[in-house]
């Protein structure tokens, strides 16, 4: 899949339609052990979620990073969203992530194995970093999951660096947060599946 590297001028993603992607109402914040408990039966009757994880950014020169903060897991129709500080649905989490049936995907994965083991004690098992995956051999660097959209759906993926680096360790998220971070997690599932397609094989 080494044609998937192009660049931004070559896709023209200024003039793409916009990516939709999941709506607040396929959202769940998890604030209780039976909704993690719901999301935990839901994921892992899946052969494979989209994942990814949320930080509190820093900025003072030798600051050093206390996230991940929220942890973003997504079957094809809904998205549960895990605040890493309550000490509700750890364990459920615990669970998903560390399960060798239930893939997970994502993009940028490089440094949540050692976050997640450092802040939670979770060892991942059975990952797939697509922003590797979709380079192909021979080029450096890894694809983003905007170059992604633009290829295999012809749609522009817009993402607020605004809200990107807001404060994720917030107890109340607010919806451009909650949109934000599910759709990180169900855009990679929505690209896996696009991905197993464009190789021949049901997604």
């Amino acid at each position: 899949m080494s044609d998937v590297v192009m660049s931004r001028a070559e896709l023209g993603t200024a003039d793409l339609p916009l990516y939709q992607g999941i709506g607040l109402d396929q959202v769940t914040l998890v604030e209780s052990e039976a909704q993690a408990a719901e999301a935990q039966a839901a994921l892992m009757a899946s052969d494979a979620i989209g994942f990814d994880t949320e930080s509190k950014p820093t900025f003072l020169k030798g600051e050093v990073s206390t996230g991940p903060h929220l942890v973003q897991l997504a079957s094809d129709r809904h998205a549960w969203l895990f605040p890493v500080s309550r000490a509700h649905g750890n364990t459920a989490l615990k669970a998903i992530l560390e399960s060798p049936q239930v893939l997970k995907v994502g993009f940028g994965l490089g440094n949540d194995r050692s976050a997640l083991k450092a802040r939670l004690g979770v060892t991942l098992q059975n990952v797939l970093d697509l922003g590797e995956t979709l380079r192909g051999p021979g080029h450096r660097g890894t694809v983003g999951a905007k170059v992604a959209v633009a290829h295999f759906f012809g749609q522009k993926f817009q993402k607020s660096k605004k809200t990107g680096t807001s404060n994720w360790a917030s107890s109340r998220l607010n919806e451009r947060q909650v949109l934000y971070a599910a759709n990180d997690a169900y855009v990679a599932l929505q690209l896996y599946r696009a991905w197993l397609r464009s190789q021949g094989t049901p997604g």
